[in-house]
């Protein structure tokens, strides 16, 4: 193992320069990405949703394969959906600091409504993999391949509901619109915003493997448990960008990408059991998970479910001025957490 012989502090200083260069790279994408959106036409839900969401999850990515790659299931598949896990309650410290309105009542788009029932969709179906017999083609179960084909037909669907919605939500004086504030004919310029857009991607996924291989190392040299590792460490730190971006863009009013990001992330994030699936190889993923990993994948889902209400509900203003889906996200996120922690 590449840092098998460093010591404790070596080994939380590369954890620690890994996470400050994802943390400033996911900042300055979030900036591109608002561009991107202007310039494209394609909107801050549709591209928060993908491009962002995608892009400030690699380092994540790189995590979760290179766990599966090894054999370690449990901290793959934990940081996942841990991940998704940490990154909705992200989104009740953006409703806080949000203080004209409720954050999921000003940023009304149907587009992240449909985007947020896309991912309950997507994390039933690890649920049902887990709960069925056991299969799997060439080390791969049928599962990953579905969550692969539900997530594109999600993404086409995405934009013709953006393009083409059929319903609206009403607007109201605390509504945010999205409304784009760059010219879209500059050539040069997009080709410029998207290769630095790649440049940054490249280097949040490179730090996303360093950070794998310390928390390989940890888990082994203090027995740790892989889940927790996974859930509570990997995860957060590869979505601080998702956290830092998702306040930076409401700071600056872009309510719709803020959302968009947050659930576009989680979404991909669904992708990383598919990845972790092929690398692992060894049979089915879902059938080498303990009940510690189906329980962050439940906290996933019962959040979600959550927000979703919240989007749909709409509510102006509830206690301590954000909504009560945001009181609620914290509430269950805080609890999740000392269950895993007293559990150990």
């Amino acid at each position: 193992m590449l840092f098998g012989s460093l010591p404790l502090w070596g080994l939380l200083a590369i954890f620690a320069v890994a996470g400050l260069v994802i943390l400033v790279c996911g900042i300055r994408m979030t900036g591109l990405a608002d561009r991107i959106a202007d310039r494209t036409g394609l909107g801050e839900a549709l591209v928060g949703g993908i491009l962002l969401g995608a892009a400030t999850s690699l380092s994540g990515t790189v995590v979760s394969v290179t766990a599966a790659l090894d054999g370690r299931v449990s901290l793959a598949f934990s940081n996942a959906v841990g991940g998704i896990a940490a990154q909705t309650a992200f989104l009740a410290f953006a409703d806080i600091i949000w203080r004209k309105a409720n954050l999921e009542h000003a940023a009304a788009d149907l587009a992240i409504v449909f985007q947020c029932a896309l991912l309950v969709l997507l994390l039933s179906i690890p649920i049902f993999a887990y709960a069925a017999p056991e299969t799997a083609f060439f080390g791969v179960h049928p599962a990953s391949l579905v969550l692969v084909a539900v997530y594109l037909i999600g993404v086409r669907a995405s934009k013709k509901v953006r393009e083409e919605p059929m319903w609206k939500p009403v607007g109201t004086h605390e509504t945010q619109h999205d409304e784009p504030e760059e010219e879209t004919s500059d050539f040069a310029g997009n080709i410029r915003l998207f290769t630095v857009f790649t440049v940054l991607m490249v280097v949040m996924g490179l730090m996303g493997w360093a950070i794998a291989q310390v928390a390989s190392v940890l888990t082994d040299r203090y027995s740790l448990s892989a889940s927790l590792i996974g859930a509570l460490m990997t995860a957060v730190v590869t979505s601080l960008p998702e956290l830092v971006t998702t306040l930076a863009a409401v700071h600056r009013g872009a309510l719709q990408l803020a959302i968009g990001g947050i659930i576009g992330g989680n979404t991909f994030d669904t992708l990383f059991l598919t990845l972790s699936d092929v690398a692992y190889g060894e049979g089915s993923l879902y059938h080498a998970i303990g009940r510690d990993d189906l329980f962050w994948l439940a906290t996933g889902v019962l959040m979600t479910g959550v927000l979703l209400t919240g989007l749909i509900v709409r509510q102006k203003s509830g206690p301590g001025g954000i909504g009560f889906e945001s009181v609620s996200l914290l509430a269950i996120y805080g609890g999740a957490i000392a269950i895993q922690a007293f559990a150990v």
